[in-house]
């Protein structure tokens, strides 16, 4: 028993490194879905976000950092009840999450789709490696199926 315990212990320590992350792919409903349910307040956006590039976390393995925070500023236009008609530019906090080995990132002058976490600090765009609460370069189509869900019409694909 013992022997078979260690070996099956010696497979699986050889197999770590071969693992990869397994996501779903983002879907823009079921991210409008989950922040209209969560606790925190959410703020729905289309715009560009600036920031310096080289405070984005490296992975380094297992190491990397599970957190990090960067100041950024996001221009653009927040969602309303007749679309993406509000000017919205502020500073912002880019939050960056890593899963072991791998971490979420942006870019700087890249168009997104946000939802926006509001803090007592300010608002939080969150990128997480498996996409999070962050849609680079939407279509339009993801832009109308928001719309419809923040007005209260069919909300699904």
């Amino acid at each position: 028993m013992i022997r078979t315990l260690a070996f099956s212990a010696a497979i699986a320590a050889l197999a770590t490194p071969a693992l990869a992350l397994s996501c779903l792919r983002p879907d823009v409903v079921q991210t409008y879905k989950r922040a209209a349910e969560a606790e925190e307040s959410y703020s729905v956006v289309i715009g560009t976000i600036r920031f310096d590039e080289s405070k984005l976390p490296k992975s380094v393995g297992n190491d990397s950092p599970p957190n990090t925070r960067i100041a950024a500023r996001f221009q653009g236009k927040a969602l309303t009840k007749s679309g993406f008609d509000m000017p919205f530019a502020r500073n912002i906090t880019l939050e960056v999450l890593c899963f072991g080995p791998w971490c979420g990132g942006a870019g700087s002058d890249e168009t997104y789709l946000a939802f926006l976490k509001r803090e007592k600090t300010g608002y939080v765009m969150e990128a997480d490696p498996c996409g999070g609460m962050l849609f680079q370069s939407p279509t339009e189509h993801m832009l109308d199926q928001v719309e419809r869900c923040f007005t209260g019409g069919r909300c699904g694909n």
